[in-house]
Formats: structure tokens, C-alpha cells, sequence
């Protein structure tokens, strides 16, 4: 027992030791924390025609879809009058909105994924075919096309009686590598020697660690903060005509982010997120529920002698009744930590909704050190 002794102390020294020493923050890649300026995706947006619904399109009560069949028809060499097409009950056609995303440094030939959606009175884009869209850009130059099969998230069966189940989306579909790139975005990535990046997420801190941690890869006065959003690195002389293996090298360096203090409250769903170095200062809770009920009620009063022109009358009546439910005062301890927080605020023994409350409550009493972000 005496020989194992020593060696029990030494490994619970090391085990404080280990407990007592404050762990390194965790860096991230300079990839995910900032992108290259002119580096980035560009939204496209085009209008067409889905075919071969079955009965679910739109009728011609949307003035726009007859219009398009009409001027679809044309193109493709079938003359049609406009007086025509009021006879015709087409419901399997569509008129919808396509969108998609052309991602930097795309070439022509390359495949990009677009959404359909439904912009007409049509129950249902389940089956349909996406009839060649052409996809513009803010500057309307034509960018991509679009065609294909939409993949529909949703679905919808009807009974015979009227009856009908629906889940998910049905007017709007995807079509998985469904747009050709036909256009390039010509991309500049370095002006007057400077390339710059831009922070995903703004801070002044972040955008000094970045411009120190460039500096201490190429060199003192290599890389500056502009301001709390962009940093400008000066491009090196063995990278004049290299600059994809700058950027690649700049997507190496490790960062130490800044982890916001913030809690995320959404009142609809109940749900409460918080983050970062969110603290807590001694306070105490009161919290109660008042029950309010209004119960609706009909009389029927007769009249008690015979008078000229009483009759039989109904006349609403009102109960309400109000009570106070039970409420109690708790104490909770200051916490340093986030999981602190979590266990000193799990001891009210709360639901999500009451516990929303009482955080708004403490983040005006100023017991809660963090940003609360209501949505």
C-alpha cells in the first residue's frame, strides 16, 4: 500500500494540473472564416413553361401562361391564332420562375443545379418537364439553360369523395445538374498587386488575427485590415504569376475565431440556442402563470305575465374566472461557463416558452452577460 501511494499522488496532481491549465482556443482554417473578393456566386433567374402535368397546371383564367403556350407554339413553328387558344383547356402546362446559383469560376459546358417554382394558379408540378429556359443575370446577358425532369418534394393524393391528403411543397420542384452554363464570369482577383479578402462574418478581431497571421507566413507589412470586414494582402513577388498557390496557401493559415456571446431565441418553435462565452451573474426568478378563462353561455328568459308584445328571448351570458397558478422564488448562482448557464437555468425546471421569458427578463435586468436574439 505504502509503494502505490506515491504514485496515486502523482497522477492527481497531474489530473488537477490538467483541470487548472486553461485549454488553447480552437483555430479554424482561413477558409472558413473569409472568402477572396470577386470569388463568389452570381444569382440567375429565368421564366418558363412545365409540361406534361397531369390536369394540375394552370387554366387560362392566368392571363401570362396562355401567352407563353401561345409564343412557345410560334417558335417551335405551330400557328396558332389567339382566339384559338381559348378553346383549348390545357391543364397540363405551367407557367414558372426558375432560379439557380452560378458558382465562381464556372466554365462553359459546366452543369449547375436550378429550382422551379410555380408562379400561376397550378395544383401540382409533380411529373412535369422543364421545357429549355434561358437564366439571365442582374445585367440581362444570358448566362445558362435550363431542362429537365423536376423532382418534387411533396406529394398529394385525392379520393373520389373530395377528400385529399398533401405533404410538403407540390408547386415547386428541383432538377438535380439540370442547367448548362453557356457564359463565363470573368473574375479578377488581384488589383494593383493587392488581393483582398472579404470576412464572412465582420469583426474587427478576426480581421486583425487574419492580417497577423499573413504576416507571419510571408513576411511583416504583407497583409493589412482594412477595416473590420476585409483584409488586403500584397501579393509576393515569387507569386506574380501564381496566384491560385497564393490563395491556396492563404486557405491554409489557421485563425483563432471570436465566438460571440449569443443566445437565439424563436418563440414560435420554443427553441433556444446559446453560444459562445455566454455568462450569467447571480440572480434571483420569480415566475408565475396567470390562467385567465371565459366561458360563453346562452339563457333562455320567458316572460313571467302575459304583456303585450313579450315574447321569448335568448340572452348571452359570461362567466370568467381568473387564477393565479403557483409561483415560487429561485436562486441561481452565477455561472462562468455556457454549460454553467445550462445547469443553473435547468434548475427552474422551466418549459421552452416560460424559459424565452425569463431570459428576455435577465438580459434586461442586465444578469446576462450575451447578445439575445429574438426571431
Amino acid at each position: 500500500m505504502s509503494c502505490r501511494l506515491p504514485s496515486v499522488l502523482v497522477a492527481l496532481m497531474l489530473a488537477l494540473f490538467v483541470a487548472l491549465v486553461p485549454r488553447a482556443a480552437r483555430a479554424d482554417k482561413l477558409r472558413d472564416l473569409a472568402d477572396v473578393a470577386g470569388a463568389r456566386d452570381n444569382q440567375l433567374v429565368g421564366y418558363g413553361i412545365v409540361s406534361g402535368l397531369s390536369g394540375t397546371g394552370d387554366d387560362f383564367t392566368v392571363p401570362f401562361a396562355s401567352q407563353s403556350i401561345l409564343s412557345l407554339l410560334r417558335r417551335l413553328g405551330v400557328q396558332v391564332e389567339p382566339t384559338q387558344m381559348t378553346q383549348m383547356l390545357l391543364r397540363n402546362v405551367a407557367a414558372v420562375v426558375v432560379t439557380a446559383n452560378l458558382p465562381a469560376f464556372s466554365k462553359p459546358g459546366t452543369k449547375i443545379d436550378v429550382t422551379v417554382s410555380s408562379i400561376g394558379n397550378a395544383r401540382s408540378l409533380s411529373g412535369g418537364v422543364l421545357i429549355q429556359t434561358v437564366l439571365k443575370g442582374p445585367d440581362q446577358h444570358a448566362y445558362a439553360v435550363a431542362q429537365g425532369s423536376l423532382l418534387v418534394g411533396g406529394f398529394e393524393a385525392r379520393g373520389l369523395s373530395g377528400s385529399s391528403i398533401r405533404s410538403g411543397s407540390i408547386t415547386a420542384g428541383r432538377i438535380s445538374e439540370g442547367g448548362t452554363v453557356e457564359r463565363e464570369v470573368v473574375t479578377t482577383l488581384v488589383s494593383n498587386g493587392v488581393l483582398k479578402l472579404e470576412l464572412r462574418i465582420p469583426g474587427f478581431t478576426v480581421a486583425s488575427r487574419i492580417a497577423a497571421a499573413v504576416n507571419a507566413k510571408f513576411g511583416a507589412a504583407s497583409a493589412s485590415a482594412v477595416d473590420g470586414g476585409s483584409v488586403s494582402v500584397k501579393v509576393p513577388a515569387e507569386y506574380q504569376q501564381k496566384v491560385v498557390d497564393l490563395v491556396a496557401d492563404l486557405e491554409d493559415l489557421e485563425v483563432v475565431p471570436v465566438r460571440r456571446a449569443r443566445v437565439v431565441i424563436n418563440e414560435r418553435t420554443g427553441t433556444i440556442v446559446a453560444g459562445g462565452d455566454v455568462r450569467l451573474a447571480a440572480v434571483a426568478v420569480v415566475h408565475g402563470s396567470l390562467t385567465i378563462v371565459v366561458k360563453e353561455n346562452k339563457v333562455v328568459t320567458q316572460p313571467v305575465a302575459p304583456v303585450p308584445g313579450a315574447r321569448t328571448a335568448v340572452v348571452p351570458t359570461s362567466e370568467i374566472h381568473a387564477g393565479e397558478g403557483g409561483h415560487h422564488m429561485a436562486y441561481v448562482p452565477a455561472a462562468a461557463t455556457l454549460s454553467d448557464v445550462a445547469s443553473a437555468l435547468g434548475t427552474l425546471g422551466l418549459s421552452p416558452r416560460e424559459l424565452a421569458a425569463v431570459l428576455q427578463a435577465l438580459r434586461g435586468a442586465g444578469a446576462l452577460e450575451g447578445e439575445l436574439v429574438v426571431e
